[in-house]
């Protein structure tokens, strides 16, 4: 598809903010009427369930694979252009900071991306603990928590030819693990009784994430200036975005800057069109130094980990970096220890707040 009509109207960085916005309006859309959620999934899986939350994330998580699988098929994605799979990466960082980040995620009582969503229905619960995350990320990336991230991250590290699982496993496996995990997604969809409408939200979060990463691709290969090759993620550009709004007059355009915007009115759209927008606050039930600690946790462990679970977990187990999936079943595990520490009432499954 050619951009040049987008580019010539808006420039190059414009063009990847107006894509960034138009994704996650997308994204904010289909989660906030799927109730996509990691933490959730999690929360099943570790009380001996697959219910309807982890067919949700399987069938957002088997949407993106697939999508991704095809465009690197199609030579529309580069290994060589995606920064997971041509930098070096960090095993430590993936381990520690993706079982930080798990534990976190059960605190909060929501990822950063549940957190942005549900900020945007009225839930100041998730707008706070959303803000310290932020804050803490920043931090952790070029602040005073900086030193303590680069010292964990290069205890073990990993160059790029061990880094893309493409390279270390036969051809067209990542396509046949998606059509796995989609056929096991729609296995459960069928049993619990999934509408159309919640399947299609489901996997139009995935679709979400594969967009993303075709427009950037796209824009790049385009492009005369140099154009990050990305998709959807939420601790890193919700930090620059933050930080772009307090701390400079001029705001850097970028896919990221527009993304969290986009995504959060798009949680909006929804849920005022669906009466699902109501203002919520700390209580007894929801206590502030909880949220505070799972903030704390997500923040600098998301930094360390390369990313949330989106960014991480979604965006680079699409493209099959070894740190990407690493990071993401270390959440998991993370989320099933807190879980079962915390939380763990047999029979019951927290809602998600």
């Amino acid at each position: 598809m050619d951009l040049s009509w987008l580019t010539q109207h808006f420039g190059d960085a414009g063009s990847a903010t107006i894509g960034g916005g138009a994704i996650g309006l997308l994204f904010g859309i289909a989660a906030q009427r799927s109730r996509f959620c990691l933490r959730s999934a999690t929360t099943e899986f570790w009380r001996g369930s697959l219910g309807p939350r982890t067919a949700i994330w399987l069938l957002a998580f088997g949407a993106a694979l697939l999508g991704v699988q095809l465009l690197f098929t199609a030579e529309i994605l580069d290994a060589t252009s995606v920064r997971q799979l041509s930098t070096t990466g960090s095993l430590s960082g993936a381990i520690i900071g993706g079982l930080m980040f798990g534990s976190g995620m059960i605190l909060a009582r929501g990822c950063a991306s549940r957190l942005l969503v549900l900020s945007a229905t009225g839930n100041l619960r998730a707008l706070i603990t959303g803000l310290i995350l932020t804050v803490v990320a920043q931090a952790s990336l070029r602040g005073v928590l900086s030193p303590v991230r680069l010292e964990l991250a290069s205890l073990w590290l990993v160059g790029p030819g061990a880094r893309n699982l493409m390279d270390q496993v036969p051809q067209n496996s990542g396509l046949a693990a998606s059509l796995v995990i989609l056929a096991l997604a729609a296995g459960l969809a069928m049993h619990h009784k999934f509408s159309v409408k919640l399947i299609a939200t489901s996997l139009t979060v995935g679709v979400a994430v594969t967009a993303g990463w075709w427009f950037t691709a796209t824009l790049a290969a385009q492009s005369f200036d140099i154009v990050p090759v990305q998709s959807v993620s939420f601790t890193g550009p919700s930090t620059d975005t933050l930080m772009a709004i307090v701390n400079q007059p001029n705001l850097s355009l970028g896919f990221g800057l527009g993304l969290v915007p986009g995504v959060f009115a798009g949680s909006l759209l929804a849920s005022v069109m669906t009466g699902d927008f109501r203002i919520q606050t700390f209580n007894d039930q929801a206590p502030l130094p909880r949220y505070i600690a799972g903030a704390c946790l997500m923040g600098f462990g998301s930094m360390l980990a390369g990313g949330c679970a989106v960014g991480a977990g979604m965006t680079g187990g699409a493209v099959l970096a070894l740190t990407a999936w690493i990071a993401l079943a270390c959440m998991w595990l993370g989320a099933g220890m807190t879980d079962l520490l915390v939380d763990r009432e047999p029979g019951r499954l927290v809602a998600n707040r």
